[in-house]
């Protein structure tokens, strides 16, 4: 063997190995044995170096931490939560602490309540009142969403009273990152018609509030629509109304980018009611100048519709989808990704128009978040469905668009998914690495589901990545309930014999 082609053998083989050492690795967690899955669980974050978990088994409440190897290094009971009726918990992660914000009902009063917790699952704070609220004994107790922006700088509290129909009343109360209020506003907002709803709340790095207003027609498309934004010291709302003309709209979804300081809002469209969705409709405001950047629309091709479809003929090829994922690049372009998501039953056949949408307000003094798909971490129904559905999740489309609207490139996942009565081991998980996008999925093969992963390039090749290491049998993979807790890792929940348990995915 000349001495050149033990060279370049010898580069192969290391090549080779460097690929082995660096490929996607999982670490399994031990299942523990009252872990089941009727647990309420919700993955926090990476803290302090630990990789932390919240558990909830009725009226008991823990923080578990992880090491690198996922081995349990303590399970901390929360004992000053209370034994009153939990409604929702939200957590809020930082480098070395997290906040963890939980509501919670005594009698026929609400209660907000706010604690600091270190890597350790330990209180290093006093317990704070953030807010209450007395209901009624037919209300809905759900009052509090809460909010943070996306550099953690600010976080938002508020509630809509929704007990007189044609005037809202929507408190905000904003804090910084020590919990220190900053500005607290209790402001009208006229609702002209019983069928206008408010939705997609956001919080801006500069603490000001933004979400949607709009009319649904009939209870299905969207006819008239508004951005509206409340300015962090303001105590009034900026409406601006979107120019829909003669297009419908589907589900509105707003992504804030911090870096060029604008606000982007899209949606699926129809050229008519109950028609064929046709494209996106696209909307941006430039906050420096107080003016709209972009406000167009962009049809699909037939090309992009015969590769979406799947079993669906080319004009209704982007029924089924949704919009999963918005992401913004520093240059103002953007990447749309969508998922087809459908269910089929002997009693029904599921419809986006019939099922999909309904009022957001069902009692007074009450909010109630919506969305068609997935599911609160916090008290989801993950057993049965009294209708035997069978939940389906196909194809994923991912388009790219350049600062003004303009198609760059677009590219399909294939896959097809599906299980009966839950959709929890259905859908996807986003991993953003930086240079590339992970898709991670269930596929069945040889009646096993496995994880797979699917990498998207900048320039939008996709490629299908190895059997990722040391993915046992036995464990199933609940993809969309992951959470990426640094730049390269993520903890995923798994069901391994009907218990949960959480694996750590290290990627290259």
């Amino acid at each position: 063997m000349s001495m050149n082609i033990k060279k370049a053998f010898i580069f192969s083989f290391l090549c080779f190995l460097a690929g082995s050492v660096f490929a996607q690795k999982i670490v399994y967690s031990e299942p523990e044995r009252d872990d089941t899955r009727r647990i309420n669980f919700e993955v926090i974050g990476k803290i302090d170096g630990k990789y932390l978990v919240y558990k909830n088994i009725r009226n008991r409440n823990w923080i578990t931490g992880f090491d690198d190897n996922m081995t349990e290094v303590f399970k901390t009971e929360q004992d000053y939560m209370p034994d009153d009726r939990l409604i929702n918990v939200d957590f809020f992660p930082y480098p070395d602490f997290f906040y963890m914000i939980y509501q919670y009902q005594r009698k026929n009063a609400v209660y907000c309540m706010g604690v600091k917790i270190n890597g350790e699952g330990k209180r290093i704070s006093d317990v704070m009142e953030l807010d209450s609220s007395h209901i009624s004994a037919l209300a809905n107790n759900k009052i509090y969403s809460v909010i943070s922006s996306e550099d953690k700088s600010k976080l938002m509290v508020f509630k809509i009273n929704s007990k007189n129909k044609q005037k809202y009343l929507i408190t905000t109360k904003l804090f910084d990152e020590q919990s220190q209020l900053l500005k607290k506003s209790v402001i009208l907002m006229p609702m002209e018609d019983r069928n206008e709803y408010l939705d997609e709340f956001y919080l801006d790095n500069q603490g000001d509030f933004v979400f949607t207003k709009f009319f649904r027609q009939s209870n299905d498309i969207i006819s008239r629509a508004s951005l509206v934004v409340k300015y962090a010291q303001a105590d009034a709302f900026f409406i601006k109304e979107l120019n829909i003309e003669n297009r419908y709209l589907d589900e509105l979804h707003i992504k804030i980018d911090n870096f060029n300081k604008r606000y982007f809002l899209t949606s699926f469209y129809y050229k008519e009611r109950r028609g064929n969705i046709d494209g996106f409709y696209f909307f941006v405001w430039d906050k420096e100048t107080a003016k709209s950047q972009m406000e167009n629309t962009i049809s699909f091709s037939d090309e992009l519709r015969k590769e979406a479809k799947g079993e669906s003929n080319v004009k209704m090829a982007f029924n089924d989808y949704f919009i999963r994922h918005i992401i913004i690049r520093k240059d103002g372009g953007f990447l749309i990704g969508s998922e087809a998501f459908y269910t089929t039953s002997r009693y029904n056949t599921w419809n986006r128009w019939d099922y999909l949408y309904g009022s957001p307000f069902y009692s007074p003094l009450d909010y109630y978040y919506y969305s068609p798909y997935y599911n609160s971490l916090w008290y989801r129904s993950r057993f049965t469905n009294s209708q035997n559905a069978r939940y389906h999740a196909d194809n994923i489309v991912v388009l790219s668009f350049d600062k003004n609207g303009g198609l760059q490139w677009s590219n399909v996942i294939p896959k097809e998914q599906y299980d009966d009565d839950t959709d929890d081991l259905i859908s996807y998980q986003l991993m953003n690495t930086g240079g590339q996008l992970h898709f991670l999925f269930n596929l069945e093969e040889r009646r096993v589901n496995l994880l797979n992963d699917y990498i998207l390039s900048g320039k939008g090749e996709v490629n299908h990545n190895p059997t990722l290491k040391n993915l046992d049998k036995g464990f199933e993979f609940m993809a969309k309930y992951g959470k990426q807790v640094s730049s390269y890792q993520m903890i995923v929940p798994c069901v391994y014999r009907n218990n949960i348990c959480f694996a750590k995915i290290d990627f290259n």
